[in-house]
């Protein structure tokens, strides 16, 4: 796979561990890599926007620990603009993900892990039962991240991150249908409940069954 690599991303991966915070500056990069500066800034670009490197104005470059997250956001940003139910094909992709990977990472999750779910799940009443009633969206997104933390699989993490910044560009976080939304969080609950009992086939029969309400969601 090198050869497909650009000569900046071929230098970034021969990069040692503590090496990361001292890449030289592109005058001097470019003639040890033998490119000219024009070609080594586009590639630079480049590294950055799919989000392997940081550029701070008097620190310089440095590379950043791999995810795949910031290179599915430009590019599934981009096939939703171009039409919008490329955003119902991606959601079909993430909850087949969410569900083949479901009891995998559920059983690794601590006991600090399945507290934090409860917290959110006790925050998210509190929203929707104040005055005014308010979404609960971060708690949605962090309860659905959280239940998969514990997995070592940067692009798994990077479907589901990914699937959350879209649900925000296609505005499926204002709010809807009251009902709807409680009984979503009957749902979180539930599944919650079933993963601190462990009774994890339970958890993801109810998980099947909340992912089929985004294909009910009041539209108005």
């Amino acid at each position: 796979m090198q050869e497909n690599l650009s000569e900046f991303l071929k230098y970034l991966t021969s990069l040692k561990k503590d090496e990361e915070d001292k890449i030289p500056a592109l005058d001097e990069l470019s003639k040890d890599l033998g490119i000219n500066r024009a070609a080594l800034r586009e590639q630079v670009a480049v590294a950055r926007a799919l989000g392997l490197v940081a550029i701070k104005p008097r620190v310089g470059t440095r590379r950043l620990d791999y995810s795949f997250t910031p290179a599915l956001q430009q590019s599934l940003g981009y096939a939703i603009s171009l039409d919008r139910a490329n955003f119902d094909k991606y959601s079909d992709l993430r909850a087949h993900v969410e569900s083949a990977y479901f009891h995998q990472a559920v059983k690794e999750l601590r006991k600090e892990d399945i507290a934090k779910l409860k917290d959110l799940v006790s925050r998210a009443w509190e929203k929707l039962r104040g005055t005014p009633a308010m979404i609960p969206h971060q708690e949605h997104r962090d309860l659905h991240l959280m239940m998969y933390c514990r997995l070592d699989n940067v692009f798994i993490t990077g479907i589901l991150e990914a699937y959350w910044e879209a649900y925000e560009a296609v505005d499926l976080n204002v709010f809807t249908d009251y009902t709807y939304l409680t009984d979503v969080w009957k749902y979180h609950a539930n599944i919650v409940e079933a993963i601190e009992r462990g009774d994890y086939d339970q958890a993801h029969q109810l998980l099947l069954d909340h992912t089929e309400l985004i294909t009910v969601r009041p539209t108005s």
